[in-house]
């Protein structure tokens, strides 16, 4: 049995991972289930699956979870905070860990599970959009397995010659085509997008998501995000990375080739391709997901981003390209933004505004280390604070 510790099991990659272990519960085993504060749903989910442990982070959601306990067979261990992400991740009995936290939250649990030389099935993009070469090398080091769960990563890396590792280069690769589908304002003015509500922006026409990813897809920050995570991925340049509008979401990513051949990975938009082929890999399993019907899509639509409509996308170019603690600042500045505007705080249209300054104004010292990193987020952040609350709405 392969022991597995999920990272977020309450959100939406966390209930697909569950689905797809539940169709192969012979193979499989959930050693530690992990939420913030759900404690409600993360105790159906030890009902089911009957984790050895289980750690939420917010303490009202502990006693929640300790009074259900109380009153069932569950013999569950429940373990508190943050440390405790960290803490299973690095399990002896854990052999792959999902990491699904969003956000700079899910770093460090990352890190500890590529330190304990795991599996790690990288949903949470900011790892490495924070962290880059410093995440990289402790998975050499300390000879991990990093699969990349996002829809585009994972189709890249199906498509990827074995040898990528090398740089693309030295492996016939000249362009990683990264699709997005852009988000449920593809076609609306500037102008309307400045009256864009939450419930609007959270509206994903291709993809169930959680409500901060939603936002970032609007925007298309979550784009600007994966091109940094496919630099470090595939160890290339922003160059090298080139968005496709694709509103169908049925070719996932595309890599080009130096003879002029494109490899493409298809599918129904569905998280569980990709964590089933990642739970799997190099074998494949049956997903839950139906087979794409390519007589049902009939036709395939491609555009080029526009970089006026959806600034953030422009602004994580930007940052890869300055590189340091430049994407640290980005993402940090970001989670701020979405927040406020999420908590009808802040505009639509202010949240790459937020962003833009507090890349111009935030420059973190030190050097490119796990407390620089650290830092950066945190000054990026009580910078982009003070900005939102002299910008709410």
């Amino acid at each position: 049995m392969i022991g597995i510790c999920i990272l977020g099991a309450t959100g939406s990659i966390g209930v697909s991972t569950l689905d797809v272990v539940s169709r192969h519960s012979e193979e499989y085993r959930a050693v530690a289930l992990t939420a913030n504060n759900n404690a409600e749903k993360l105790f159906e989910q030890c009902l089911q699956f009957k984790p050895d442990y289980a750690v939420l982070i917010d303490e009202q959601a502990g006693k929640q979870f300790t009074e259900l306990l109380k009153n069932s067979d569950l013999k569950t261990s429940l373990l508190m905070g943050a440390d405790a992400l960290e803490e299973v991740a690095a399990l002896a009995d854990v052999d792959y860990v999902m990491a699904a936290i969003v956000g700079a939250a899910g770093l460090l649990p990352s890190l500890s599970a590529v330190r304990a030389g795991k599996r790690v099935l990288l949903a949470n993009k900011e790892s490495l959009v924070m962290s880059g070469k410093l995440f990289m090398d402790e998975v050499k080091k300390h000879n991990a397995t990093l699969l990349p769960i996002d829809s585009e990563h994972n189709a890249i890396f199906q498509c990827m010659p074995d040898n990528f590792s090398n740089g693309l280069d030295k492996c016939g690769v000249t362009k990683i085509l990264l699709t997005a589908s852009g988000g449920p304002f593809l076609n609306s003015s500037i102008e309307q997008l400045k009256t864009v509500t939450p419930e609007q922006a959270c509206a994903h026409p291709n993809w169930e998501m959680g409500r901060k990813i939603s936002v970032d897809s609007a925007t298309m920050m979550n784009k600007g995000l994966e091109v940094i995570e496919a630099c470090w991925l595939f160890n290339t340049t922003v160059d090298n990375v080139q968005v496709v509008i694709h509103p169908q979401s049925v070719i996932h990513s595309m890599v080009q080739y130096a003879d002029g051949s494109v490899l493409a990975q298809l599918g129904n938009p569905d998280m569980r391709t990709p964590i089933a082929h990642s739970l799997a890999w190099p074998e494949r399993i049956d997903s839950g997901v139906e087979p794409l019907d390519i007589f049902e899509i009939a036709q395939l639509n491609f555009q080029s981003p526009d970089l006026e409509r959806f600034p953030c996308l422009h602004l994580a170019y930007q940052s890869m390209q300055t590189g340091g603690h430049a994407p640290a600042v980005l993402n940090a500045a970001n989670e701020v933004a979405v927040e406020s505007f999420l908590n009808n705080e802040l505009s639509f249209t202010k949240i790459a505004e937020v962003i833009e300054e507090t890349l111009n104004k935030v420059s973190p010292p030190g050097t490119f280390d796990l407390e620089g990193i650290l830092e950066a987020d945190k000054l990026a952040r009580e910078y982009a604070d003070q900005l939102t609350n002299s910008l709410r709405t």
